[in-house]
């Protein structure tokens, strides 16, 4: 039961800083003032740090009961104290929660300052979020390999993280409700070309930093002989979701978004190419691409808690 409840714990944890890292970036990247969409991520980004505050106070409290050795109820506060005291994982905790906290804080100078309210909860939220390195397969490498292996970690989530919000933020800019207005749509389409570019950056940190990682716990020697183990195939089923993901970035790149485009230029036409069948078609494209983002971060939380592939 124990190990169920950590892995929906890190699961969560992925999902959420992930999140508040990507929705924060978001309008650094793709807004300029005076266009039409709202671009205000306050209310989701002030529920997000407060559920990964009470996420990472239940994962502490899971991972106490586990290493104590006793029943989730029967931890009290010295348990607690021992375990954030005298263990890494506890000291990412600590870096975790105070982060977290400043970006909460500061959720509610974004909208007098979005430029700076923004980057300050990117910034603490990435550190939230590269404290997870502790709880995975880089916090148990040792030596300079350890350290280059956690750096490559947290960038490759990172990276991950402008990605997985970016589809988040479009999502919620283009959810369904009336007749949409064709200078929110312009400028929509305007921050789908910009996040191209940053899109790009990001595909390319998630690949090599993979490859480093990967050597890391596998070795390119042993791909082939990996498959045979949970770990190896879980790896496998995570690279097929992670190109679905590219073929679908890639339709909305040179399709969907040069549709969305045309509809916007082309407003009389036929409702079939018109602005709201554009948006329809992008809509579902980002919605498979964020179930299949959520699908990795599950098998992320799953064969992170597994003991990698060893070679024979």
């Amino acid at each position: 039961m124990s190990d169920a409840l950590m892995m929906g714990v890190r699961f969560a944890l992925f999902a959420n800083l992930m999140l508040i890292v990507g929705l924060a970036a978001f309008p650094l990247y793709a807004s300029r003032s005076g266009e039409g969409q709202e671009r205000d991520f306050t209310a989701p980004l002030r529920w997000l740090c407060t559920l990964g505050l009470l996420v990472s106070v239940a994962g502490m409290a899971i991972l106490t009961a586990s290493m104590q050795g006793v029943g989730l109820f029967a931890i009290d506060a010295d348990m607690v104290f021992s375990i954030v005291r005298d263990s890494d994982a506890g000291t990412a905790w600590l870096v975790r929660i105070a982060a977290l906290a400043g970006a909460l804080a500061a959720t509610w100078w974004l909208q007098r300052k979005p430029g700076a309210a923004g980057w300050l909860i990117a910034g603490t939220g990435s550190i939230a979020l590269a404290t997870l390195v502790w709880s995975g397969h880089a916090g148990a490498t040792e030596g300079l390999a350890g350290t280059i292996h956690r750096a490559s970690d947290a960038l490759h989530m990172i990276a991950a993280a402008v990605w997985l919000g970016a589809i988040a933020a479009f999502l919620l800019l283009l959810r369904p409700g009336g007749q949409p207005d064709q200078r929110d749509v312009d400028a929509t389409a305007q921050s789908l070309d910009r996040f191209a570019r940053v899109g790009t950056i990001c595909v390319i940190v998630i690949a090599a930093t993979g490859l480093v990682n990967g050597q890391m716990i596998v070795g390119v020697q042993n791909i082939g002989s990996s498959l045979a183990s949970p770990y190896g195939q879980m790896l496998l089923a995570k690279l097929v979701l992670f190109a679905l993901m590219l073929g679908l970035a890639a339709a909305n790149r040179w399709r969907l978004t040069p549709a969305l485009r045309s509809a916007v230029d082309n407003p009389d036409k036929i409702d079939e190419t018109g602005p709201a069948s554009a948006l329809a078609a992008m809509r579902r494209s980002l919605a498979i691409e964020a179930l299949a983002g959520l699908a990795i971060l599950a098998l992320v939380a799953w064969f992170g808690m597994l003991e990698p592939y060893v070679a024979r």
